[in-house]
């Protein structure tokens, strides 16, 4: 049986982040919530989605660049 390893990887990396931004945004926004109230929480949410811009723009640039790659040496 073949294993492929860097799909491994690569699924496991992607599970992880997910995961990451699942507990950052329910229980930390929740957390705020819970605390402060309404207001406050949905302040969080628009904090945290405009701190995930910059984040999102990088890793567009990356799979661009990696598809362009790709296309240009078809190896």
């Amino acid at each position: 049986m073949i294993r492929d390893l860097r799909k491994y990887s690569r699924q496991t990396g992607i599970r992880l982040a997910a995961g990451a931004l699942l507990l950052l945004f329910i229980l930390g926004d929740g957390l705020i919530y819970l605390i402060y109230g309404a207001g406050p929480a949905l302040m969080g949410l628009v904090c945290l989605l405009g701190g995930m811009v910059p984040v999102v723009l990088v890793l567009l640039v990356l799979v661009l660049l990696d598809w362009i790659t790709k296309r240009a040496n078809p190896d």
